[in-house]
């Protein structure tokens, strides 16, 4: 038998996204259901590195970054964990002199925005951080970035926004999406149909699918990060570590293993990644060109998944162009780890206000439209359900 329900907005996606928008809407008392097509945090909220970074990130998203950050300090008080969250420090590392005028101009760039950055040169990085390789001749160091356990952090966002009173379905894939002009209709196979003035595309690297099924096609492609995990070690490394250009990211847990992750997997389908033997081996080449502690580690477990990346590198946030009351959140090109929480309450207050308090402006859908839009923005009142 089909179930036939209503809410003021419906969510596609149970990424740290559309679960913190999910949480932010029942604190502001919306009603929400959340239709997650597999388990709520285990696509690429889930399995990502962990980064809780604002350094490196553009310009355009440093405003966002700070408002996650303070998200992130009160972690336990919004989820009920702290999900290993630690403000470590997150170290970027120069390996050529162009690396090093590349950290300097950012420097200069991003002075307003409080990270409180240090530049490093090579002697004041051995001095405090030993066991660093001899590439790394310099570096730019944010002492209150840090990293997480997305494992933890993503489901949770989930199971609070559910504990709020949101209406979370898991393993609920959606078959069908419409709009008549006022309300969404999801249909889910022959077990569910939802209507919602409001929905939220936070479908992650599938949410381009979503955007085009009302005109707004985005040039998104998928990429397929290479993660490692080795045994446990002895403790050496407290902060988080990357390098100017990619190509290499690193941390340590809490038990001593070490997470580590760069270069690229492979797709087995639209669903499904993995890495490849030639990109493992590329990524410990060059973590132990920097870390020579893990020369001799052992690798427990290699992984990899899918992300959604635009040609710019920006999310896509912000009302639809098309559709009243479509409202987009995808696109985070492998780091919306960080921004997510920020992000689901920017989301939250589109819905209610119809504007955000943290500049967007950067990252509408617009800027890949070729035709004009063909409804006015303002969006839907949420209490015609």
């Amino acid at each position: 038998m089909t179930e036939h329900c209503a809410c003021d907005v419906a969510i596609l996606g149970g990424g740290i996204v559309g679960a913190s928008a999910a949480l932010a809407l029942r604190r502001m008392g919306f009603s929400v259901t959340l239709l997650e097509r597999d388990l709520c945090g285990s696509r690429s909220s889930g399995v990502n590195y962990g980064g809780v970074r604002r350094q490196g990130r553009p310009l355009t998203q440093l405003p966002l970054a700070q408002r996650a950050h303070g998200i992130w300090t009160r972690l336990t008080e919004l989820i009920g964990i702290d999900g290993e969250y630690v403000q470590s420090g997150h170290l970027k590392l120069a390996r050529s002199p162009s690396d090093l005028a590349a950290l300097g101009a950012y420097f200069e760039a991003s002075a307003g925005f409080g990270m409180d950055l240090q530049m490093l040169d090579a002697k004041a990085l051995r001095q405090r951080f030993p066991w660093l390789g001899e590439s790394a001749i310099g570096g730019s160091l944010c002492p209150r970035d840090g990293h997480a356990n997305p494992r933890l952090v993503s489901p949770a966002f989930a199971k609070a926004a559910a504990a709020m009173g949101a209406d979370i379905r898991e393993q609920m894939p959606v078959d069908e999406v419409a709009h008549d002009g006022k309300h969404f209709t999801l249909t889910c196979s022959q077990r569910l149909v939802l209507r919602a003035p409001y929905l939220l595309n936070c479908a992650g690297a599938w949410a381009g699918h979503i955007a085009a099924r009302f005109n707004e096609v985005v040039p998104m492609v998928s990429s397929h990060p290479v993660m490692a995990v080795t045994e446990p070690l002895p403790m050496f490394m407290t902060l988080s570590l990357g390098v100017e250009g990619g190509g290499i990211y690193a941390r340590q847990a809490p038990r001593g293993n070490c997470v580590i992750g760069g270069s690229q997997g492979y797709a087995l389908d639209d669903q499904r990644a993995r890495p490849s033997r030639e990109a493992i081996a590329l990524v410990l080449e060059r973590t132990v060109e920097l870390m020579p502690e893990l020369r001799h580690a052992h690798l427990i477990r290699t992984w990899s998944g899918t992300e959604g990346y635009l040609p710019d590198r920006e999310p896509v946030i912000g009302l639809s162009r098309t559709t009243p009351g479509l409202i987009h959140g995808f696109g985070f090109a492998g780091a919306g780890f960080q921004i997510g929480p920020a992000v689901g309450e920017v989301l939250a207050e589109l819905v209610r206000d119809g504007a955000s308090t943290t500049p967007i402006s950067a990252f509408s859908i617009a800027r890949f439209a070729t035709a004009p839009p063909v409804f006015s923005s303002v969006p839907p009142s949420a209490t015609s359900t």
